[in-house]
């Protein structure tokens, strides 16, 4: 059974729109835990365009579930997480022009620098986990620097809609996801997943954490948070 990390970091981005104090990540994250989720996942971007310093501090203090932190190796966020100490950090790849995450992190094109960050956040007693196109290329560089966890970037498979394009970007993620296991590293997937596309994803075989956001939040505006989260967490828990 697959475990739900809910990712918080659009009810920041409604708060920054009017740059104002509601409504709080700090909230989400709570009523997040009550309705089951079993990770907090949230983005401490250089840009700070939704999630402050701030959320991630009380958050780190106020949550009983496992805390996910995304983040690009970036010297300054890589000072911040050393210092809170979340249990996962999430590297991911950050471009300031994009709306959102567009790709799994270049890790082959970018090992030296993330070695010494992964050696860093590994030393403060941190889980490292890698954000991943479902490339075996990527994954071979994963496996040399044994790293906890990779997660798959899901989001060709989202955008692929129903049909033949959907069930052949499916395969890629499960052949993907036996090279994660093989080479002992937990196998995590999000981006793009939806009410409505998850279950195949959650029943890849081995499939230890979903990190889902925008449709969860986006379903809370109609049923609220603890409502939205219990019905994603229904369907992650039974796959298939």
């Amino acid at each position: 059974m697959a475990e739900l990390g809910v990712n918080i970091d659009h009810v920041a981005t409604l708060r920054q729109v009017r740059r104002t104090f509601e409504p709080d990540p700090v909230w989400a994250a709570a009523l997040s835990e009550l309705g089951g989720a079993d990770c907090i996942t949230l983005h401490l971007r250089e840009d700070r365009r939704h999630i402050q310093e701030r959320d991630l501090r009380i958050i780190r203090q106020t949550v009983s579930v496992k805390l996910n932190l995304e983040m690009a190796c970036e010297r300054e966020v890589l000072a911040i997480a050393c210092a809170v100490r979340p249990d996962q950090v999430t590297l991911v790849p950050e471009r300031r022009e994009e709306v959102t995450t567009e790709g799994g992190l270049d890790i082959a094109g970018q090992r030296q620098k993330a070695v010494e960050v992964i050696r860093q956040l590994e030393d403060a007693g941190i889980s490292v986990s890698l954000f991943l196109d479902p490339d075996p290329a990527q994954l071979d560089v994963a496996a040399a620097l044994k790293v906890a966890a990779v997660e798959l970037h899901t989001g060709q498979y989202a955008l692929a809609g129903r049909g033949r394009r959907q069930d052949e970007e499916l395969e890629k993620l499960s052949q993907a996801g036996q090279l994660v296991r093989q080479a002992g590293m937990a196998l995590h997937a999000g981006h793009g997943l939806t009410y409505h596309n998850v279950r195949p994803v959650a029943a890849l075989e081995g499939m230890h954490e979903l990190n889902i956001g925008h449709s969860i939040v986006a379903r809370a505006l109609m049923v609220g948070f603890q409502q939205a989260v219990r019905e994603m967490k229904q369907l992650v828990g039974t796959g298939g």
